[in-house]
């Protein structure tokens, strides 16, 4: 079965769950024809011979990205970069980095304006993921990319899941990873059951 991943990243904490989840459905199936694509790389050719879309996106203020939300993301990390870059002192007293650093194309397309180009799928399989803070506040983006997803034709194989950032710009927290990769097994199972 052929599986495409299409993701949206603006820190990269996304396209390291994204690249989580390829090696959770390489694992769970040697034999699978896996595609992981950044959003802007996205086109109809990937999605069409598809077995299974997952598709995953961080999360800006409560949902979906917008052209407005990455930019505001983009303009703080230029802001940082141009100001001197703060050190944090562990308890060893090693100097480690606070900085984060943009994604190649984080300025957009993102999944939402991705989505708007996306074909009707009649019958196709999907899967819809985030990246998002650990609070009830935070909201999530992955409930608004499942509900496009079933509003072009798609089946969801699962419930849509959200995986956790320590901070505004991450890192991942210690066990996303794994995590990502069991729901990728997951995946594999439930996207061979009939429709």
């Amino acid at each position: 079965m052929r599986t495409v991943i299409v993701y949206e990243s603006l820190f990269g904490n996304t396209h390291q769950v994204a690249e989580a989840i390829e090696e959770g459905i390489r694992e769970a199936d040697p034999a699978a024809d896996v595609t992981c694509v950044r959003v802007g790389d996205a086109g109809d050719a990937h999605v069409e011979d598809a077995d299974l879309l997952v598709l995953g996106g961080p999360t800006h203020v409560r949902g979906m990205s917008r052209g407005v939300t990455r930019r505001m993301g983009v303009k703080s990390e230029q802001a940082q970069q141009k100001a001197p870059e703060p050190d944090a002192v562990t308890p060893a007293g090693d100097a480690t980095s606070r900085r984060h650093h943009l994604e190649p194309g984080a300025e957009g397309p993102g999944v939402r304006e991705w989505l708007q180009g996306l074909p009707k799928a009649i019958g196709g399989k999907a899967a819809a993921f985030d990246t998002r803070g650990d609070s009830r506040m935070a909201g999530g983006a992955a409930h608004g990319i499942a509900k496009n997803l079933r509003h072009h034709g798609y089946q969801l194989v699962a419930e849509p899941e959200g995986f956790i950032i320590e901070d505004m710009e991450g890192p991942l927290r210690d066990g996303e990873r794994e995590r990502a990769k069991r729901w990728a097994a997951e995946l594999v199972e439930a996207r061979s059951r009939p429709s």
